[in-house]
């Protein structure tokens, strides 16, 4: 396959000189594959799955790492530099490094955000003066999140044409899954009383999960992890948890919790020992059997259910 993705200067230098710019041994496996590089943790899984076994992916963000503030790295670069089509969340939750992204798209190369399909009346715009973007984490409605399904099979299909017909079906049969998997979640919702539906966690990334299952929602933070919270933010959270009376607020595995569990403390109330997953997902392979099922919760439908399962027992 045609290498797309050449770049010079230091950085990329840099690159070469760890990897040897070997790309067989130090990059990618297989050449046969079509070679993809996926930013966030949520659109490395969504490739895999559609990509099957006709597509190698390297996700260059794992289990627990913010995007908001996420560095890349040389061997990100590298991997970059020779990948068939890179993938990446977009609404800028990937912060600076989409600017790179944007530049290298502009220049011709095959660079897709997986929200870029995304409609104004589907997104949320917060009422946030320091933000002229939209609410990105869209995962939190897994209908929604199934909308960026045809830029993946699209960009897929376009590196490897003869496989077109297997991305569309297997990008159709997950959709299949992410319908299920909502109206599995309004299921479990449905045990948390209408008035217990308030959400307090570490920074506003559950607006789209409030959208979907008709929660009221609070963060520490904005929608940034990059947005510190001052004491004026702590006291007027402090406030309303004593006013809302609630029992239960939640940490998130990719925002330190020192904040939030200062919170708790003042507010006098408990601190779900599960954390939820809100820009990245779980470790692979981390199996949690529950109420009769299994679910891998670095997966995007085991993040999920994870998440759903935790809230409701935090709240109900």
């Amino acid at each position: 396959m045609k290498r797309k993705f050449v770049g010079v200067g230091l950085l990329v230098l840099g690159a070469c000189l760890i990897t040897s710019c070997d790309k067989n041994r130090a990059i990618w496996k297989d050449e046969s594959k079509v070679n993809a590089v996926a930013t966030s943790h949520m659109v490395t899984d969504l490739v895999r799955v559609i990509g099957g076994d006709k597509v190698e992916v390297i996700g260059m963000m794992k289990a627990g790492v913010d995007p908001h503030s996420y560095d890349q790295t040389a061997s990100d670069v590298a991997a970059m530099n020779t990948a068939d089509v890179i993938f990446y969340s977009g609404l800028h939750l990937e912060g600076h490094v989409q600017e790179g992204l944007e530049k290298r798209a502009a220049k011709g190369d095959d660079v897709y955000a997986v929200t870029k399909n995304m409609t104004k009346a589907e997104l949320i715009q917060p009422d946030e003066e320091f933000t002229a973007y939209a609410d990105p984490h869209i995962w939190g409605d897994p209908e929604l999140w199934s909308k960026t399904i045809d830029v993946v099979v699209a960009g897929l299909s376009k590196e490897a044409p003869a496989h077109a017909d297997a991305f569309k079906q297997r990008g159709e049969e997950y959709r299949k899954q992410l319908l299920e998997l909502k109206q599995w979640s309004q299921q479990r919702i449905s045990e948390v009383p209408a008035d217990q539906r308030v959400l307090v966690t570490s920074h506003d990334a559950f607006f789209y999960f409030a959208k979907a299952y008709d929660f009221e929602v609070k963060g520490l933070q904005g929608l940034s992890t990059e947005n510190v919270s001052g004491v004026k933010d702590v006291e007027d959270l402090i406030t309303f948890i004593k006013e809302r009376k609630l029992k239960t607020i939640f940490p998130e595995s990719s925002v330190n919790k020192k904040g939030i569990q200062t919170v708790a403390n003042k507010a006098g109330v408990k601190l779900s020992h599960e954390e939820l997953f809100s820009d990245a997902m779980g470790e692979s392979g981390d199996v949690v059997e529950l109420n009769g099922e299994s679910y891998d919760r670095g997966t995007y439908i085991g993040m999920q259910k994870h998440n759903i399962n935790t809230v409701v027992e935090g709240l109900k």
